[in-house]
């Protein structure tokens, strides 16, 4: 049930539990078709065989829905106010704050950012559905979704409509209706080469725009939240289908049979 990272969103985090012992998840990474769970096991221990469950911190991950969805109200927006050449360049979504990096041929003018607020804002009192829908790539552009230039999609995507104001392609975990994101508030906008950096933090009800020279996909390296004063880093492969621990690797090594236990850091590939 978790979300890994991606499209700028940050991975869920929560708990992995079995009859041996109690993993806490801090991220959750991509790692190639699986899902890489990093964290620490807090008590007992992990055995090849074992079968856990899964529960994801539902707090944060609805703090981080408000945010995404803020993102594609903002991006809506922002083409209204700014002219439909404005394209999105990258995102950070975090609980807490998102950042939106976008492509504009000059600074926004104080006014400009007020407008865009009261859009945002306006679509939040409305309360209007969030809906999501699966179909074709084909049949989603053409029903007028904003698929993002030089981003790769498969033949089937899924679409986020919110209300009849905004309609883009998007994988990841958003509100229900756009009310439950709260007060929009821009704090601040900064200028980089490659365009404008805007970020909000609606789970607070407030929001700032931030100067950063990097784009969002490099929101949580991989591993990162994995290191410890050990840096023991750990991998234990799960069987999708019941959730079953088939494999254990410690570090480079792998090992079809052992045990991960006490304070080691450790990585659960699912």
């Amino acid at each position: 049930p978790f979300y890994a990272e991606s499209g700028g969103q940050v991975g869920d985090a929560g708990q992995l539990t079995g009859n041996g012992g109690v993993f806490a998840v801090a991220d959750t990474q991509k790692l190639r078709d699986a899902f890489a769970h990093v964290g620490r096991l807090e008590s007992g221990e992990l055995r090849v065989g074992d079968t856990v469950r899964a529960s994801v911190t539902q707090a944060r991950r609805a703090a981080t829905a408000r945010n995404h969805s803020a993102t594609h109200l903002m991006h809506e927006a922002l083409r209204e106010v700014l002219g439909e050449h404005v394209q999105q360049k990258g995102s950070l979504v975090e609980p807490d704050r998102l950042r939106f990096d976008f492509s504009h041929f000059q600074a926004v003018t104080a006014a400009e950012l007020l407008r865009i607020e009261e859009l945002v804002n306006a679509e939040v009192r409305a309360n209007l559905e969030a809906v999501t829908r699966l179909m074709s790539y084909d049949e989603a552009v053409a029903a007028g979704a904003m698929a993002l230039f030089g981003e790769k999609y498969s033949s089937e995507v899924r679409v986020l409509r919110i209300g009849e104001f905004s309609m883009e392609l998007c994988g990841g975990t958003h509100v229900e209706r756009a009310g439950d994101i709260g007060l929009f508030k821009i704090l601040s906008e900064g200028g980089v080469a490659a365009g404008v950096v805007v970020a909000s933090e609606n789970g607070a009800l407030k929001s700032e725009i931030a100067r950063k020279s990097q784009g969002a996909n490099a929101a949580v390296p991989c591993g990162q939240a994995a290191q410890d004063g050990k840096g023991v880093v750990s991998a234990v492969i799960i069987r999708e289908q019941n959730f079953e621990i088939v494999a254990v690797f410690q570090g480079s090594e792998h090992r079809h049979q052992g045990i991960v236990q006490g304070d080691d850091v450790v990585l659960l590939v699912v």
